[in-house]
């Protein structure tokens, strides 16, 4: 399972939203997808299944992603249980897009939802790991590229 963190900026309104989800997490990462594939497929931009949490997508969902190396970072997981991973995300699909969640970060006093979820937040979850809603994108990376087995 792999780890994959956007640093790349799209264009128009989206690429606005990457640069402040980048500021305000003090990071270079706007994104992050769970990939159930190898590392070699990945890095190499064939489909991998890949889940994550999207606000273009409508929430929790899998997509087939050949990512683009030049706009993506990859980290194993191999400390991770993938099984569990998925199971979480398959009990979550199509579950909405947590916005006020993810607009928590910048304005504090918003609170988080209880249905829904941003692509950290499932990702944080999927992994096993307590309060996931206090996770942005930047955190979940180095806290993944930092682990140890």
């Amino acid at each position: 399972m792999i780890l994959a963190a956007y640093h790349g900026t799209r264009p128009g309104l989206p690429g606005l939203y990457n640069r402040a989800v980048r500021i305000v997490g003090r990071g270079p990462y706007s994104h992050v997808e769970l990939a159930f594939a190898e590392r070699e497929a990945v890095e190499r931009g064939e489909p991998v299944e890949s889940w994550s949490a999207s606000w273009m997508d409508g929430g929790v969902r899998c997509k087939s992603i050949s990512f683009d190396p030049s706009r993506w970072h990859f980290y194993e997981l191999p400390w991770a249980d993938a099984a569990q991973a998925r199971q979480w995300f398959l009990t979550h699909d199509g579950e909405p897009y947590d916005l006020a969640g993810n607009l928590r970060f910048v304005l504090p006093i918003i609170p988080d939802s209880r249905r829904g979820w941003f692509c950290s937040e499932a990702i944080a979850a999927a992994l096993g790991w307590s309060e996931p809603w206090r996770y942005e994108p930047n955190h979940i990376v180095t806290i993944c590229r930092d682990m140890r087995i």
